[in-house]
């Protein structure tokens, strides 16, 4: 019997909140009506369309778990972006952003197959881990979890207050601060290297999963370095992101 597989189609979903997270990112909180669920990991494209019909496309992950009935989104502004700065600085409640999805199945992570999970993240690309931090909190799991976030200073930290409620004795959240340090900083405070993942990650033999999400070189030295230390490349799943107009 043939697959039927289902096409992905375009659907308005309404921003119902916005809130702001950073000095540079933002929040978006949407009702999508003909939302189908997505998983922890998934992302979603979204379209806008100039006056003149110009399109342009951008990928955002879902930073909401699946138990939320909301859809939220976190965007980045970047100066010179096409799509950013309009969902940054333009987007009201009530309005209306065209998007497709939920996209994705390799990076994602359901409760049930379990851990330990070793989470890595670069500044925006926090928004699918926390996805599966609270899915995780969501679905009553005690799933061990260990998260490294890089972020160029403390007051970038994306859910920064939020990881901070969540953290118990099987939630761990290690930061590493690459550009700049509150005074009295104790912490990381360079990129992630080999050397801090031979300190923070599980050990190779406790066949963590771990899942590495941000900019193209943050992940390409992170996965790298985890199969260097040992860590099976079948357990290593990445997502990245580079310079797309924003």
């Amino acid at each position: 019997m043939a697959r039927t597989v289902r096409r992905l189609t375009w659907q308005i979903g309404e921003v119902v909140e916005t809130s702001p997270q950073t000095p540079r990112t933002k929040s978006l909180f949407l009702e999508v009506p003909e939302w189908r669920g997505h998983r922890a990991g998934q992302h979603v494209d979204v379209r806008l369309t100039a006056e003149d019909g110009y399109r342009a496309e951008r990928s955002y992950s879902i930073a909401s778990a699946p138990e939320n009935g909301r859809v939220e989104l976190v965007v980045e502004r970047l100066d010179d972006g096409e799509v950013s700065p309009y969902l940054a600085d333009e987007l009201r409640d009530g309005d209306g952003l065209e998007l497709r999805g939920p996209i994705g199945g390799w990076f994602a992570w359901d409760a049930e197959e379990g851990g330990p999970l070793l989470l890595i993240a670069g500044g925006s690309g926090i928004a699918p881990l926390m996805a599966m931090v609270r899915h995780r909190k969501a679905a009553g799991s005690d799933t061990p979890v260990r998260l490294l976030y890089s972020s160029r200073s403390y007051v970038e930290i994306i859910f920064r207050q939020e990881l901070e409620t969540l953290v118990d004795d099987t939630l761990e959240v290690i930061h590493t601060l690459t550009r700049s340090r509150p005074q009295g900083w104790s912490g990381y405070d360079r990129r992630i290297d080999e050397e801090m993942l031979r300190e923070v990650a599980y050990p190779p033999e406790e066949r963590p999963l771990a899942f590495v999400c941000g900019p193209t070189p943050l992940v390409e030295t992170v996965a790298t370095a985890l199969v260097h230390l040992g860590h099976d490349p079948a357990r290593v799943k990445t997502e990245r992101f580079g310079p797309t107009g924003g």
